[in-house]
């Protein structure tokens, strides 16, 4: 259940819906705790909300055409959940498994989403490796928040569930009856 909050709310922060800066949101940490958490057969529902959001801003908000840049960036929903099964998942929870899938996510998005600008979009950047590398600069800005944001969440979702689970497991306390006869 918890996945399925954790992706609305991704969905959620991606759409706007909660005023937070740029690339600060919890997209990786939501694709990442889902892909640890729940059945593959199950994979394909948020991967079609983030495509659904992505397709409502692109075209409705900002009025911009889909490029194959979105087809890059939906590959990489799907990616991440598979990297939350395998590395996360797998093997057990532990904070350097989580830290390190969720810096991989970070470092993975900033590079092949703005390689993917630089060959779309080609009247923004020279098509050389100097064009390419502009891309790149253009992007730390982002890429800063996007490092950070990836660790929280990813922190968050994770000690919830940990947190979570530990309350269930807690036995019940039993009140003592002092009723004597």
């Amino acid at each position: 259940m918890l996945a399925y909050i954790f992706v609305l709310v991704a969905v959620a922060v991606h759409l706007r819906f909660f005023a937070m800066p740029f690339s600060f949101t919890p997209v990786a940490a939501a694709l990442l705790f889902f892909g640890a958490r729940m059945p593959r057969k199950q994979m394909w529902i948020p991967v079609a909300l983030l495509i659904a959001s992505d397709v409502y801003l692109t075209r409705v908000t900002y009025a911009y055409p889909l490029t194959a840049d979105h087809f890059v960036t939906w590959a990489w929903y799907a990616a991440m959940l598979l990297l939350g099964g395998v590395l996360i998942g797998g093997r057990g929870f532990s904070a350097l498994r989580i830290g390190a899938a969720s810096l991989t996510a970070s470092v993975s998005f900033f590079l092949i989403s703005n390689f993917a600008v630089w060959m779309v979009w080609r009247d923004m950047y020279p098509k050389s490796f100097n064009g390419l590398m502009t891309c790149y600069v253009a992007g730390l800005p982002f890429f800063r928040a996007e490092v950070v944001s990836d660790l929280l969440f990813c922190a968050a979702f994770f000690g919830v569930a940990y947190l979570v689970s530990q309350h269930a497991t807690e036995p019940a306390s039993v009140p003592v009856s002092r009723n004597l006869r």
